[in-house]
């Protein structure tokens, strides 16, 4: 897996988005933070998400130590993905304010029934 980090920046913020950019990255690790799932645990959860494009990005955030894999032995074999104690739990605390906002706009725009809907639990 190569990384898809840019060479030149400005600062390290471009790095960081870089790593948790896309689509289901920040959805994946805000998924994470109600603790070690299976994978397909993860693909039920996350709606709209493909085994593949799954692996993909998880193993992107593994590479990125923001989240790890432990394997358990035995049959039918058994992995847990979980945030990492450091990064995968800083990152954790950046997200938690991203959902505050999101939430504080959508109450802004008279859409808390949105919030509703979703069955979104204000942190």
């Amino acid at each position: 897996m190569n990384m898809k980090l840019r060479e030149e920046f400005t600062c390290p913020l471009e790095l960081v988005h870089d790593m948790i950019k896309g689509k289901w990255k920040p959805i994946i690790l805000w998924r994470l933070r109600l603790g070690p799932t299976s994978l397909a645990k993860l693909e039920k959860d996350i709606d709209g998400i493909t085994q593949k494009m799954l692996l993909e990005h998880l193993n992107e955030l593994i590479e990125y130590r923001f989240v790890a894999k432990k394997s358990f032995e035995g049959y039918p074999l058994h992995v847990e993905y979980s945030l990492t104690d450091g990064p995968g739990y800083e990152l954790l605390a950046a997200l938690k304010i991203m959902q505050h906002i999101g939430i504080e706009y959508l109450k802004a725009q008279g859409k808390e029934s949105l919030l509703d809907e979703k069955g979104v639990v204000p942190e």
